[in-house]
């Protein structure tokens, strides 16, 4: 009803992913073929398998080059977005070739560095020296150490752990991540393979019974954790609002814009990718803005429709698919961004998307500029680190706990619960910057904005979703649910984000501050 289906570019390093990296699995779509899989060990021992799987490379990291260009001239942005768009495709396509040769890597030690690491630095390096000429020919220079980032590494398929980067103020979401408070201090002590080989004993190359029609892309037992084995508290965040304290502005605005009933869905992101054709590798929902595509103008989103009651919110709000994989096969089963990616499975819509602006509890706020883009998590949260890790789940009754690095068991009777809060300071300039990041930031710990930004409205967004609970036996899961993510991302639940560009018309702009400065609640 709301595809996208219009002609897009594709990035220069695009190929044809969907031949031999997927696998028809009796009713449950295309699949990643089973990186836990070697020809000829079937019969082998849980304990073999066990050591096999420990062994085996799982996934492609490599250096997020996007996040190292905090400052790229506007001339240069439009193609350098298409040149880190490529590399992400390499990314993919270095990822398929990972899980289809397992066979060639058991017999060859180097297979890996030889094969797939090292041509894929040279590939890495030809776009890093055109993403160099493009700044600098538009009259920027271009960071020094941009080769160093060319280097790809094989890694397996452990959890990043908190000292890998330390999230915002917790007032503002990205607070004192549980890492291994939240769920991660309940089952460190079990073998990080169980609950990812169980379902990969050998079969030869691809083909398991219990994968959960996704092979290797997860999730696994070890991403799961029972709400009631989180403690209370671990991210900081109080119940109510986040940003708001007992001075500044208090109020707050609520916009209503549906749960995607529309289905408008597609695998472009306007924000990090404009112009590319499944810039995202993983399917979004839209509420909001209905022109959303990677093909969308500004002018494009102004002039368009929109699903929120109040017209004058035209805003794009959008978030990665959450899906069970119990072998539904859906509309993007066959398709790049959804089934060819590892993307499975039966997509949730949300029971309720509650889209709310709250306050600085140390200050009023001021207006968000027209067309301003935020980004809040990070996609690539599993080989990046946890230092930009956000979104948190929980279960309705119980969301004094948060999990970040976990998804989370609800008790029947109990809906999860995911959670975003966005950066709610500003810089006062700029409506993006070339990372996305640097143009706004959280807030400080006393709740106030650093190096002279401006305290804007923070956007919070809690989804609601009725999700069967995953059954979780002899370290094997069934039917779980996931977020879409990146193929080399493995739909760990630290990947999940949320996007905003802001499309109010100027007079509800000015309501909502003045609601929220002066104290209100709003609709």
């Amino acid at each position: 009803m709301g595809r996208n289906t219009r002609k897009r570019r594709m990035p220069l390093a695009a190929k044809a992913v969907a031949g031999t990296a997927v696998l028809a699995l009796g009713g449950g779509g295309l699949v990643w073929a089973n990186f836990y899989a070697s020809a000829g060990e079937s019969n082998q021992s849980q304990n073999r398998t066990k050591a096999n799987a420990a062994r085996q490379i799982a996934t492609i990291d490599c250096p997020d080059v996007g996040q190292q260009l905090p400052d790229v001239p506007d001339p240069a942005r439009g193609e350098v977005d298409g040149e880190l768009a490529s590399m992400d495709q390499q990314i993919t396509d270095a990822y398929q070739r990972l899980v289809t040769t397992r066979q060639a890597q058991a017999g060859d030690s180097q297979y890996v560095q030889n094969a797939i690491l090292g041509p894929l630095k040279d590939r890495r390096k030809a776009l890093l020296d055109r993403i160099k000429l493009e700044i600098n020919r538009a009259g920027g220079q271009a960071p020094g150490n941009l080769d160093e980032l060319a280097s790809c590494s094989g890694r397996p398929a452990d959890q990043p752990q908190p000292t890998d980067g330390q999230n915002g103020d917790g007032q503002d979401g990205g607070g004192q991540d549980g890492g291994g408070q939240d769920g991660g201090g309940q089952d460190n002590g079990q073998d990080q393979g169980d609950g990812q080989n169980d379902g990969g004993q050998d079969q030869g190359e691809g083909q398991t019974p219990n994968d959960n029609g996704n092979g290797a892309a997860g999730p696994f037992a070890e991403d799961f954790v029972d709400i009631n084995n989180v403690q209370p508290n671990s991210r900081n965040l109080p119940n109510g609002l986040a940003a708001n304290g007992r001075s500044g502005s208090k109020g707050t605005f609520t916009t209503k814009c549906g749960v995607n009933e529309n289905e408008l869905y597609n695998s472009d992101n306007i924000i990090v990718a404009p112009g590319v054709a499944n810039g995202a590798h993983h399917m979004h929902d839209y509420v909001g803005n209905q022109s959303n595509s990677s093909l969308s103008s500004d002018d494009d989103l102004v002039a368009a429709e929109t699903s929120c009651q109040n017209q004058g919110d035209k805003s794009s709000y959008f978030w990665p698919v959450l899906r069970v994989q119990d072998g539904t096969q859906e509309f993007d089963a066959a398709d790049q961004g959804g089934g060819a990616e590892g993307n499975v499975g039966k997509i949730l819509q949300a029971q309720e998307a509650q889209l709310r602006w709250v306050g600085n509890k140390r200050s009023k706020v001021v207006a968000i500029p027209k067309l301003m883009r935020i980004i809040t998590g990070d996609a690539k949260a599993f080989t990046n680190g946890l230092a930009n890790a956000n979104t948190s789940y929980s279960c309705t009754g119980f969301e004094d706990r948060q999990s970040t690095d976990k998804y989370v068991l609800c008790p029947e009777g109990s809906q999860l619960v995911r959670t975003s809060n966005f950066q709610s300071c500003w810089d006062g300039q700029n409506t993006d910057s070339a990372n996305h990041r640097a143009h706004v930031a959280f807030v400080q710990a006393d709740g106030s904005c650093a190096n002279g930004f401006k305290a804007i409205p923070q956007l919070q967004v809690r989804l609601v979703y009725d999700v069967p609970t995953p059954t979780i036996e002899n370290g094997q899961v069934k039917n779980p649910y996931a977020v879409d993510s990146f193929p080399e991302q493995l739909h760990k639940p630290i990947t999940d984000h949320n996007d905003f560009i802001n499309v109010m018309d100027e007079s509800l702009m000015n309501k909502m501050v003045k609601c929220i400065n002066k104290g209100k609640k709003c609709t």
